[in-house]
């Protein structure tokens, strides 16, 4: 069995400037989170380990304490390789700040590089990221003026662009499970997705580097061959957290792993407002029959509340990145867990999948959208968080729908008699002429053809031959006074200019 340890004797074993893959996703979901603290407990003590370089795959944190905001000390990280930003604002305050080198990767690249580098692959060749803020012709994934090394290559084969993400060596891992048995096997029952970690463990130890697993409980006995999700050979050392808890919120939910189905008349409703009229209006473009759906995090996931509601869900095939098929993907900070899921399989198949094309829609968040039909959804102005899986899902999917409110920041609005009223607009305008930053390309959408919509509380629009058009308006609704005043550019309006339906709006 491979050694037990104590976490203080653990974080002895990181040496400086080394380069640490990290498992988790947020809300704390499989995150190695005592490992974590205590690497930043031991630097504010002895200034070691110093100059870190962080890669992983998913947000890490609960936007408070945990996951990389326990390493958020000036000089512990010289540089963080991150899927997703949202979840550790202090990290990403020393990002802004120019304090650390920071680069964002698409989630589903940073997953499969872990297999690419398992497999001594030069890396991960793949169409992801072209003409999107990862492409090295545009910003190449840095995220400050700090980062200035290209880690992103375009290169041609068979006359076609792609990108290249060479291969990282990885000199640590730190992985989670919920057992370690009498051989070191490590076992998930109490987890809510399975992730990254046997594909990070490979690549740490085909690296030569060691990898330190976070477990719950030690079992004399030999796990099922089957249930193995990490196995033995791979891990080095044990670190036992008896207090470990399945998410931020959750010390163990049957339902989210899997061992128990709840019924769906207690998930909460929605109260009427912009947020659920998106959804309403969105759910309207669910496909009909056997169709595989990714819903994203934020206002998206409200498409699941309302489906729910009206006595459809079961019927929908809805997956989340983390590699969760079926059932409802949950709100909020644990967004990557799912209520009643059918299937757990790991996350870098669930983007071979996403990324061939198996998805048939998928619902996204937009920041910012802008004449050409691009969105931003990763950086603006003080607010970086990252692309996450958006960039896989939206450049494979067959449509793509991407929902938010038509202002942000204090909007406020509400429905008297089946018409939408406007009481406050958002101090921040959506619909600009340039998004800050392009995290899915109008232009290339286009070019493939690709269906493009984006729905508001109040108006729905697409791309439709490369320029941002206006298709409908909710009741109540004054096209010049609410939408044509409130954008930074002038859309197209469509020929056909309806009005929303009615039941979108309904209490």
């Amino acid at each position: 069995m491979p050694k037990i340890i104590g976490a203080d004797e653990a974080v002895r074993l990181i040496k400086d400037n080394q380069t640490v893959a990290v498992m988790g996703s947020g809300g704390a979901l499989n995150e190695p989170t005592l490992l974590l603290k205590e690497i930043g407990k031991h630097y504010v003590k002895e200034k070691s380990p110093k100059n870190l370089t962080l890669f992983h795959a998913c947000g890490l944190g609960d936007k408070d304490s945990c996951g990389t905001d326990a390493l958020a000390y000036e000089g512990l990280v010289k540089r963080e390789i991150a899927g997703y930003w949202g979840m550790a604002p202090k990290m990403a305050r020393l990002a802004l700040e120019e304090k650390i080198e920071a680069y964002n990767f698409p989630q589903g690249v940073a997953a499969q590089m872990y297999r690419a580098v398992a497999a001594n692959q030069p890396g991960v060749i793949t169409k992801t990221g072209l003409h999107t803020f990862i492409d090295p012709r545009i910003e190449g994934g840095r995220m400050n003026k700090r980062t200035t090394e290209d880690l992103i290559k375009v290169i041609e084969l068979n006359g076609e662009e792609w990108l290249w993400y060479p291969a990282i060596k990885f000199e640590l891992g730190l992985v989670r499970g919920t057992t370690a048995d009498c051989n070191g096997n490590i076992t998930c029952g109490e987890e809510a997705a399975l992730l990254d970690g046997c594909s990070l463990a490979q690549a740490v130890h085909n690296c030569g580097g060691t990898v330190i697993a976070q477990v719950k409980y030690l079992s004399e006995q030999k796990a099922h061959p089957k249930s193995v999700t990490i196995p033995g050979i791979y891990i080095d050392y044990i670190v036992v957290d008896s207090e470990q808890k399945q998410t931020c919120e959750t010390d163990y939910s049957p339902v989210l792993a899997g061992d128990l189905k709840s019924p769906l008349d207690s998930v909460p409703r929605m109260d009427m407002g912009p947020r659920k009229i998106i959804a309403r209006r969105a759910a309207k473009e669910l496909p009909e029959g056997e169709s595989v759906i990714n819903l994203g995090v934020g206002m998206p996931d409200g498409i699941a509340s309302v489906a729910a509601e009206d006595g459809y869900l079961e019927r929908l095939h809805l997956t989340v990145e983390s590699g969760l098929i079926g059932g409802m993907p949950m709100p909020g900070i644990i967004f990557g867990t799912s209520r009643n899921p059918d299937a757990m399989i790991d996350m870098a198949s669930q983007f071979d999948f996403y990324d061939g094309g198996g998805l048939d829609v998928c619902f996204l968040g937009m920041a910012q959208a802008d004449r050409t039909g691009s969105v931003n959804s990763s950086k603006t102005g003080r607010m970086l968080t990252g692309c996450g899986g958006a960039i896989n899902i939206s450049q494979n999917a067959r449509k793509v729908v991407f929902c938010g409110t038509f202002t942000a920041k204090g909007l406020e609005a509400e429905v008297i008699g089946g018409r939408l009223k406007i009481d406050r607009e958002g101090e921040i305008r959506k619909f600009v002429p340039y998004v800050d930053q392009i995290t899915f390309s109008g232009k290339y959408a286009d070019s493939v053809k690709q269906p493009v919509m984006y729905i508001t509380e109040r108006a729905v629009f697409e791309l439709q031959n490369g320029v941002m058009t206006l298709t409908e308006i909710a009741p109540g609704i004054d096209l010049e006074r609410d939408i044509l005043q409130q954008m930074d550019f002038v859309p197209r309006i469509s020929e056909n200019l309806c009005l929303m339906e009615e039941d979108c709006i309904i209490k």
